[in-house]
């Protein structure tokens, strides 16, 4: 279903969607009024506390016929309730003197001369009043109201309940009480501040050394800057664990209302003091034979050490005689296990001995009519020239050997054979693209040291080409990925394919079951994906292929999205205004140099590994979903591709052991060399739900419920993601109010433990975002794109992200 925004739904004109940082633009969101009772029941303008709370609409309020089916239920705490005639419009908010009668619970509303309150507006200030003509109620006839029920606790303080939403603490009548409390029962001094969460942590962990071992404590926040010693778990920055206690029951894991997971990483990027350990596959100690998973420090060595047990299966296997070693002390430590990385370190790398193809370049420039006549395409070639000449000088071999093909496009396909052998570049012109056969293969990929001269007098003519086609309406951006795809296929090597598209863009047809948007009963979705991109995906990343878009001349109105392909092989997409303005070169620049320089993992496949109590219930991110969860494939992976995984118990964990996490991430490097990366993280579980509430992380909890969220918006209503993500966190704090807090607590405290006070504004930004709450000047394309570039981005980016931190001017600009 298309989630359309209310009628009267006001927003602040949101700032262009940034496609080359990552990150939204910061920008400060004015006041947003409350939409249409009938088609938006979100209050989008109150502050991230009056989420988890319950509110009045105001079409209850003003319900007539609802007056006398309340008044008896609200009897017991009618002395906290508030007339309307010269105070603010809910009746939650204000007191009255204890020796004041009992007021109606509702007032008719006044004739002409009644003024105006509003929220924060004092009643006898001249400007709460307005003319003598009032405009007419601007809402429609009211729904029914859900039911209300009121009761008072042992305390005094009376709980309003409206329908199924969660119990809302009003506050105990305190006639010496100044302070003013919020209409929802919650002091506003005493909500928590990011700003002062993130500056805690900065002050306790920056610049110091966190030592990541099995069964520590929760690590620093990824917004901070420390150094991480590996002594048995992984890096943070590889894997983070939503609470790092799990709780060994499922049923308390139900209670806690936040999910079990863990946000992996699995090329992650290594600061500099911490090198991964390396080791050569037939040094490595064997894993198990039963499940698969690699030797890490969880392993239990049995028997001297000739048996090692593994917590992912249960089972028990035997050591290879060539790396047998004793065991020594009381807990069985193999006596080589500081010398031995998979024995010692959460994260290390094996180097296989098997060699693969390495990977190439491929160029697809637009020769089109509408390019040459954009006058963008000489500069975008120039860079281009600029680029590969530089990778050239760079100190090694590593990019002299690496092949580069170059083919442009229009109504035909023209390919280009470089071989050095040639004195000059021939082109062959291929016009059936239905189907397509590769008339040579030896030229087509060359190495960049013996074809930069070819390659350089193909580009410098592209300028003055002459189209064959005049007037052409648009080209689709599957036919370059299509005979790039062919190339690499029949050459049998992964790679990059860079396409530099200027065309007007529309979608082929495809003569499959699509039965178009209103054809068919299922729920739509404006983020569903075609079956024709979906297919040519999946052949993409069969063959390592590694697509990034460049569209020089982009118009948002009308066309076809071409991001769907390029994001779930692991490229992107970068848009542009025809590369006119000194910024949108700029940017170029930066995209063309990154998208081609940014060391990737071609041919990935990742494994899943988790204790054999516990089982992968769910893997979300940018990646086409296969029949397992536990295993993944992907056609290229940076250091940025993040996942979100999902735990679910199957049995009730054992107390005095750890859960264990694991991921083997299997790939190919640039130059063809055949690696595999570990990472392992061994957790503690405990029985008390205080436990686990307590080593939750927020920003964790930000990143794995943006990924599952925004994959849920291909087939699920937005409005229903967004009441999912309140319900989930409002329950979830009520639990740990109800089952963790103490007793002298205030009820008009939000109760929240440490780890957990950013997690209200953060779900509530989540929640208000474009992708799952789009604003009236917010076009499809941004986003699709901005949904694309979210879940692309790891633990630090989506925190900063969904809340920038702003710099003030005078310290970035000096006088």
């Amino acid at each position: 279903m298309m989630d359309f925004p209310a009628a009267n739904h006001s927003r602040t004109p949101c700032v262009p969607w940034a496609a080359y940082s990552g990150r939204c633009p910061a920008g400060s969101q004015g006041p947003v009024r409350h939409p249409l009772p009938d088609l938006e029941h979100l209050s989008l303008g109150s502050p991230p506390a009056a989420d988890l709370g319950c509110c009045l609409d105001q079409s209850h309020v003003f319900n007539q016929g609802f007056q006398s089916s309340i008044k008896t239920a609200a009897a017991p705490f009618s002395n906290t309730l508030q007339p309307v005639q010269n105070g603010p419009r809910f009746p939650c908010e204000g007191h009255l003197p204890a020796d004041s009668p009992a007021p109606p619970l509702w007032a008719p509303r006044q004739p002409d001369t009644q003024p105006y309150v509003g929220y924060g507006q004092n009643p006898a200030s001249p400007a709460a009043t307005l003319p003598q003509q009032l405009p007419p109620w601007p809402f429609p006839p009211p729904l029914p109201p859900p039911p209300l029920h009121c009761k008072a606790n042992e305390e005094g303080a009376g709980t309003l309940r409206v329908g199924n939403n969660t119990a809302v603490p009003l506050e105990t009548p305190n006639a010496d009480s100044s302070s003013l409390k919020s209409r929802y029962g919650l002091d506003p001094a005493t909500l928590p501040s990011v700003v002062k969460v993130l500056a805690d942590d900065r002050a306790k962990w920056g610049g110091k050394v966190f030592v990541s071992e099995p069964l520590s404590d929760p690590p620093p926040m990824a917004t901070t800057s420390c150094v991480i010693e590996d002594r048995g778990n992984a890096s943070p920055d590889a894997i983070r664990s939503t609470s790092y206690y799990l709780p060994c029951e499922g049923q308390t894991a139900l209670l806690s209302r936040l999910p079990l997971g863990a946000v992996v990483t699995p090329l992650a990027k290594q600061h500099a003091g911490e090198p991964l350990p390396v080791c050569q596959d037939n040094e490595c100690v064997t894993g198990c034979v039963w499940c698969g998973a690699l030797m890490c420090p969880s392993m239990e060595w049995h028997d001297c050490g000739q048996r090692f047990y593994c917590p992912f299966c249960g089972k028990v296997s035997e050591v290879p005689w060539q790396h047998y070693q004793p065991t020594r002390g009381p807990q069985g430590v193999r006596v080589d296990k500081d010398i031995r990385p998979e024995l010692s370190r959460g994260s290390y790398e094996i180097v296989s001995s098997q060699k693969a193809e390495p990977a190439a370049l491929l160029l697809a420039v637009d020769v089109s009519a509408s390019a040459l006549r954009g006058g963008h395409l000489e500069f975008a070639v120039q860079q281009i020239l600029l680029l590969l000449k530089s990778l050239t000088s760079q100190d090694g071999d590593t990019w002299l050997d690496v092949r580069v093909g170059v083919m442009t496009y229009d109504s035909q396909v023209h390919l280009y054979d470089l071989h050095p052998t040639l004195t000059r570049p021939h082109m062959l012109v291929i016009t059936e693209t239905d189907d397509l056969q590769l008339p040579v293969r030896e030229g087509l990929l060359v190495p960049l040291r013996d074809c930069l001269h070819s390659v350089e007098s193909v580009l410098q003519h592209l300028p003055l080409f002459s189209p064959d086609c005049e007037d052409c309406s648009g080209l689709p951006v599957e036919l370059p990925v299509k005979v790039g795809l062919t190339i690499l296929q029949g050459l049998g090597c992964p790679g990059k394919l860079l396409v530099f598209h200027a065309a007007p863009l529309f979608q082929l047809e495809h003569s499959s079951s699509f039965s178009g948007f209103f054809g068919s009963s299922k729920p739509k979705s404006i983020f569903q994906l075609s079956e024709g991109s979906v297919s040519l995906a999946k052949e993409c990343v069969a063959q390592g292929c590694g697509i990034h878009v460049f569209l020089l001349s982009h118009q948002e109105v009308g066309g076809a999205w071409p991001g769907h392909i390029p994001y779930l092989t692991g490229g992107a997409l970068h848009t542009y205004a025809f590369l006119q303005g000194e910024m949108d070169r700029k940017r170029f620049i930066t995209d063309l140099r990154n998208s081609v320089e940014m060391t990737a993992a071609f041919k990935a496949d990742l494994r899943i590994f988790v204790s054999k109590d516990l089982r992968v219930s769910g893997c979300y991110g940018l990646f086409i979903p296969g029949p397992n969860p536990r295993q993944v494939a992907m056609a290229t992976v940076d250091q940025f591709t993040t996942l979100a995984v999902e735990l679910a118990h199957t049995r009730a964990l054992d107390e005095s052991r750890a859960v264990a996490i694991q991921t083997v991430l299997s790939y190919s490097t640039q130059t063809g060399q055949r690696r595999t990366r570990v990472h392992t993280v061994t957790l503690r579980c405990s029985r008390h739900l205080q436990d686990t509430f307590q080593h939750y992380q927020a920003q964790t909890l930000l990143t794995f419920y943006c990924k599952k969220m925004y994959c849920a918006a291909l087939e699920r209503p937005l409005q229903e993601l967004r009441e999912e993500l309140q319900k989930d966190v409002t329950e979830a704090l009520a639990a740990y109010r109800k089952h963790c807090s103490s007793a002298s607590v205030s009820t008009g405290q939000l109760v929240l433990p440490q780890c957990l006070q950013a997690l209200p504004v953060y779900i509530n930004s989540l929640r208000k975002s474009e992708v799952l709450l789009p604003g009236l000047r917010t076009s499809v394309p941004q986003r699709l794109q901005q949904r694309c570039q979210v879940l692309a981005m790891d633990v630090r980016s989506t925190s900063t992200h969904f809340y920038p931190q702003l710099l003030p001017l005078p310290r970035l600009f000096p006088a």
